[in-house]
């Protein structure tokens, strides 16, 4: 019973930083963010931070797989409406790169994710999107909606082009001007696949 409580507290803990993480970097970036004060709003200690994430950088990853996946889960829920396969892939590519848009995903995802974390095809959270790709374009092709192509590259270059697009709006001075721009560069490569008009 106590290492059931100790567990539960554990993730009760994990969750109270994650929270207070995501709202500190989300106004001041990881760089600014006080590791001290961040605990004291939950009332925890530096200790229960480096117990739980090793470091600072540990925490940011954990705050970025928590934004990033509930980005992957809205631009499913946005391209659900779409009428087929093809254009529900293209509608969740769109979707990521307008929430490039908000500021939360801005600066934790696109700006201090890629600067204190390395290279995002090697988060799992981009892996996960990547395999979602990858399992639609393989039944895409194999419906003849998608010319026979290696999954793979098509996957990453679809999914790098999403990503791009939406470091692109982040870093812009006319984010409005550079998400229109985006888009329909977004589109217009990805129409390349189709076999035929859709």
């Amino acid at each position: 019973m106590a290492a059931k409580r100790r567990a539960e507290t554990r993730e009760e803990n994990r969750e109270k930083l994650i929270a207070a993480a995501r709202k500190a970097f989300a106004e001041k970036g990881f760089a600014d963010a006080s590791m001290d004060e961040l605990t004291a709003s939950v009332g925890l200690t530096r200790g229960a931070l480096y117990h739980n994430f090793g470091d600072k950088k540990g925490l940011l990853a954990a705050v970025v797989a928590r934004v990033d996946e509930e980005i992957a889960q809205r631009a499913r829920a946005q391209a659900s409406a779409q009428p087929d396969e093809w254009h529900k892939l293209l509608e969740e590519g769109v979707a990521y790169i307008e929430m490039a848009l908000e500021q939360e995903v801005q600066r934790i995802v696109l700006l201090d994710g890629p600067a204190f974390l390395g290279d995002p095809s090697r988060w799992p959270s981009q892996n996960a999107c990547l395999e979602a790709t990858r399992q639609a374009l393989t039944g895409m092709i194999e419906q003849n909606i998608v010319k026979p192509v290696d999954v793979e590259a098509a996957a990453r270059l679809l999914n790098g082009a999403a990503f791009n697009a939406a470091l692109w709006v982040a870093a812009s001075e006319a984010p409005q001007l550079t998400l229109r721009k985006a888009t329909d560069a977004f589109k217009l490569l990805a129409s390349g696949l189709l076999n035929g008009p859709r």
